[in-house]
């Protein structure tokens, strides 16, 4: 038996422990990296905090718009650009140190040249761009314990929506590890610092029924990789 058996053999043994028939309960005690792994599956919404399981709450309808807005919008426009790949929750992503957090952004971004990074069922490392879709439950923890996670993690950009403000701010990480918050211009429009051509115009975001990313393309004006 090699190495990677060996692996499959204890995920299997971790599993049996925290799986049991009829559900996913959340596990009692703390639990490694790994062992987290085993438990979640596709349909459980959790994030990994100082190794303990923090399950997340069902979104809101205007929670989902944005989102589903959002991401066909980043997708279609980095897939027609060839400049890597959209990823939503639940996807968990792993952040790398000081932070040794699993979290499940809205959205996330991952550069082509960084595509290495995905492995089976997570990304293991920074994405380039977090999208965080605020509720009232998780508004305090994206502003500031995922604030400083993603800060800390080297995440080049963070956006963080609110529907219910119907506000968006746009972070980026400047030279010195810190986030300098960025604003839209006159015309309403915000200029992605890790995406080149991209440009968001904000009521994009809060109209409804909701704009399609087809329109939204044509909107920004976008006729194509020549």
């Amino acid at each position: 038996m090699n190495q990677f058996d060996d692996d499959d053999c204890e995920l299997k043994e971790t599993a049996s422990r925290y799986i049991p028939e009829g559900g996913l309960p959340v596990p009692p005690a703390k639990m490694s990296f790994t062992e987290f792994l085993a438990w979640c599956n596709e349909d459980t919404w959790a994030e990994w905090v100082d190794g303990e399981v923090v399950l997340l709450t069902p979104a809101a309808v205007k929670h989902q718009r944005v989102s589903l807005f959002l991401s066909s919008f980043l997708a279609n426009y980095v897939l027609l650009e060839q400049q890597g790949q959209v990823f939503t929750a639940p996807f968990l992503v792993h952040l790398p140190e000081p932070v040794r957090r699993g979290r499940e952004p809205d959205i996330i971004f991952i550069k082509q040249e960084n595509l290495g990074r995905l492995q089976a069922n997570y990304l293991d490392g920074a994405p380039d761009l977090v999208v965080e879709i605020t509720s009232p439950e998780s508004l305090a923890r994206d502003r500031g314990e995922k604030f400083r996670e993603y800060e800390a993690a080297g995440v080049p950009e963070y956006w963080l929506v609110d529907p219910d403000r119907r506000q968006a701010e746009f972070y980026h990480l400047e030279a010195n590890g810190r986030y300098h918050l960025s604003t839209a211009g006159a015309a309403g429009v915000y200029y992605s610092r890790v995406i080149p051509g991209l440009g968001l115009k904000i009521e994009w975001l809060w109209q409804d029924p909701p704009l399609s990313a087809l329109e939204a393309l044509q909107q920004m004006g976008y006729k194509g990789r020549p």
